[in-house]
């Protein structure tokens, strides 16, 4: 019986040498992004864009739209900041942001209930949904700025 003992713990030290050797521990931490994010932008962005992978400090984000992506363009650093914080470490360095379908946030996700559609991009209605002040200011200014250079544009476009 001692014998077999000893080749449990021998298989143990192998298992735990190969997997510091992977470094595995960063890997798991980048992934705590998933449970923090919808919290952390709100309901109003998590409805049109969910983390779809990390790699390397970059997280890759899938968009519902190529509007949704322009605007979140601009507010990427301030979202990798809010992520880092809360994660206690600086683990997202980069945002890339790719167009694809949204199943929606996954507190949202059951058979019965569809994910809603895109919230339209304009309005006071859609600056009230977003929960997290700093980024409500941001889309605030954002938008104010689209507004002006419409104004400006002559009639029928660029």
């Amino acid at each position: 019986m001692a014998d077999k003992d000893s080749q449990l713990e021998h298989v143990g030290a192998v298992l735990e040498k190969s997997l510091r050797r992977l470094d595995l521990s960063a890997r798991l931490e980048e992934y705590g992004v998933w449970p923090i994010w919808n919290d952390t932008v709100g309901l109003t962005i998590a409805r049109n864009a969910q983390p779809e992978k990390i790699r390397n400090g970059t997280l890759f984000v899938k968009v519902s739209s190529p509007v949704w992506m322009q605007q979140l363009q601009y507010m990427k650093e301030m979202i990798a900041e809010k992520l880092n914080q809360r994660l206690g470490a600086e683990l997202v360095k980069n945002i890339f942001f790719v167009v694809g379908k949204i199943d929606g946030p996954a507190q949202e996700r059951t058979p019965k209930n569809p994910p809603a559609p895109p919230e339209p991009l304009q309005g006071e209605e859609f600056l009230d949904k977003i929960e997290d002040p700093e980024i409500r200011q941001s889309f605030k200014k954002i938008l104010a700025g689209h507004a002006r250079r419409r104004r400006k544009e002559p009639p029928g476009g660029s």
